[in-house]
């Protein structure tokens, strides 16, 4: 049977202080409603994602699915009514869910289908170690549901209940949306509640199941402690998929990774890194301590770090080192290449086998424009060198120190682009020191004042 997704999502998330929308904040580098999404597009034939007025930016993180707009907030059931002008035709099963719940895995939401096909409706519960707020699942004496009562206005019995609404629910959707209409607000808060469908199920005679979950897969977020608190079990979860995978977390603890992040066999990882979205580090290369990489690939052996940055559009050649304080911002670095001190490289390609010495800095940006400097194989920049691009290095050039290079170098040809040295005799810091002692004007063109304290 076919069925579809309901994601509330419309929620301001006022406990959190934030312009963001609540469903845009981030988990693992991605948006709690990116990571329901992804569950649930391996579920669902259709999914629809209820947003609030004025919210563009979510909008675009639920494409390509459909949302529509929830112009009041009137609660949870008026939310998912919502949805009837682009479900109202649909003949399956529909499941409403919640973009602050981000976590539920496909599993999960598989057995709730199973469920609903054994009754009139079905619902997600869990037992939590601190039920808290949560509205309480009353069951009547066969095990099956009677009745789903919100904290606010439950009794101090019913509060006592150990098994806890998710909030998830699946019915076949003409039945969701006929209880849906007939919501009313008799509560505390006089909103139109989604739980109250499941009085009106059971009032024609529905049967009404639920279907128990861990916990940590029906965990919400609703401030920012709760945000860190989820946050920290998906990094465990991500670091132990990590270690199993075959690499090396030097001290897991401290490693931070993405939600994509893909890390070979044999990779090693030091202390302190952060791993952005889209990263991947191949087979048996190493990052070093307090290095921060994304959108990036690292190819198999290279070697990053110590503190290093790995920005966006860069890839690391096989066996090539990027060393401490080297940045690389979309650049290729080729097999065996080597940048391995205080260098900033970026919108360039360095060929196989180059050197690029400290103090390096590809000049890319005009105020205007990006531009991109290329440097072929086996090439030597040396110390403290800036390109200015556009500009091309040939094969097996060199490059000296201290050069500023503005036009292209041919291969195998030596670019020496600096003011000429020029050497005063006696001149130095301790004749002047003599000439002052005896009274002596500086020599012209001598060197000027020394500022400080002598030694």
């Amino acid at each position: 049977m076919p069925a579809a997704a309901i994601i509330l999502a419309a929620g301001l998330g006022t406990r959190m202080r934030s312009a963001i929308p609540k469903a845009l904040h981030k988990l693992a580098g991605r948006p709690m409603l990116s990571h329901l999404i992804a569950s649930c597009e391996e579920v669902f034939d259709r999914i629809v994602v209820v947003v609030g007025p004025g919210m563009p930016a979510l909008e675009k993180a639920a494409r390509p699915h459909a949302t529509v707009v929830q112009a009041e907030r009137l609660g949870t059931g008026h939310a998912a009514l919502q949805a009837e002008a682009l479900l109202g035709d649909f003949a399956g099963d529909a499941a409403v869910l919640y973009a602050d719940n981000p976590l539920i895995p496909p599993a999960t939401i598989r057995r709730l289908l199973d469920r609903r096909a054994e009754a009139g409706l079905a619902l997600l519960a869990m037992r939590p170690a601190d039920p808290g707020r949560y509205g309480r699942v009353v069951l009547n004496a066969d095990g099956d549901v009677a009745r789903v009562v919100e904290w606010a206005d439950a009794t101090e019995a019913e509060r006592g209940i150990a098994l806890c609404n998710a909030g998830v629910v699946c019915a076949p959707a003409p039945a969701l949306f006929r209880w849906l209409r007939h919501v009313r607000p008799h509560n505390a808060k006089e909103e139109y509640y989604l739980t109250d469908i499941i009085g009106l199920a059971v009032a024609e005679g529905q049967r009404v199941v639920a279907e128990e979950a861990a916990e940590a897969d029906l965990a919400g977020v609703n401030s920012r402690a709760e945000l860190a608190a989820l946050e920290a079990k998906v990094q465990q979860r991500l670091r132990e998929q990590a270690m199993a995978g075959g690499a090396t977390l030097v001290a897991p603890e401290t490693v931070f990774l993405a939600w994509d992040t893909r890390l070979g066999q044999d990779v090693t990882v030091g202390p302190n890194v952060v791993f952005g979205p889209g990263v991947t580090v191949e087979d048996g290369a190493e990052i070093r301590a307090f290095s921060h990489l994304e959108g990036c690939v690292v190819r198999q052996g290279a070697i990053i770090g110590p503190f290093a940055r790995l920005r966006p559009g860069t890839e690391v050649g096989v066996a090539a080192h990027v060393g401490n304080f080297v940045e690389l911002k979309a650049a290729l670095l080729g097999d065996g290449a080597k940048a391995n001190h205080l260098s900033y490289l970026g919108d360039a390609t360095i060929g196989p086998g180059s050197n690029i010495g400290a103090g390096t800095i590809t000049c890319n940006y005009d105020g205007v424009n990006k531009h991109r400097t290329e440097i072929g194989a086996a090439a030597f920049i040396g110390s403290d060198t800036a390109l200015v691009a556009p500009v091309k290095v040939g094969d097996r050039a060199l490059v000296a120190a201290g050069s500023v290079i503005t036009e292209d170098v041919p291969a195998d040809a030596m670019a020496i682009a600096r003011g000429r040295q020029a050497v005063k005799p006696g001149r130095g810091f301790r004749g002047k020191q003599a000439a002052e002692r005896r009274g002596a004007a500086p020599a012209p063109n001598g060197p000027g004042p020394v500022h400080g304290k002598e030694s």
